[in-house]
């Protein structure tokens, strides 16, 4: 199964769990909110990174938990007018996209 998952979404997981955690970074000591979830949402992002890029057969699972948390930290950065915050969301957006992609083919196998 893990050669199955194109690199790209591997990569797209990354991106948002490095945007996530430079936007924690900013937002600690000022909004505690936007930081936890961005947290949150970065570990999640790295850990779903590593099930793809295995294989897992858990790949599903983690994913639909993954959109759950990205589309709150995404409607938590949106809220907000750092660049840091909206990169962060837009990173998260995407990564949405792309794992309900992914846990969909993950899926059908």
């Amino acid at each position: 199964m893990a050669h199955q998952i194109p690199q790209s979404s591997v990569d797209i997981a990354v991106h948002c769990a490095y945007e996530c955690e430079h936007c924690a970074d900013k937002c600690l000591g000022s909004m505690a909110e936007c930081a936890r979830l961005c947290i949150d949402c970065a570990d999640m992002c790295w850990a779903s990174a590593a099930y793809m890029s295995r294989g897992s057969r858990f790949i599903p699972q983690i994913l639909k938990s993954c959109i759950e948390i990205c589309e709150a930290c995404a409607s938590e950065c949106e809220k907000h007018d750092a660049e840091h915050c909206q990169k962060c969301a837009q990173a998260c957006r995407r990564a949405t996209e792309e794992y309900r992609k992914v846990a969909n083919i993950a899926g059908v196998e």
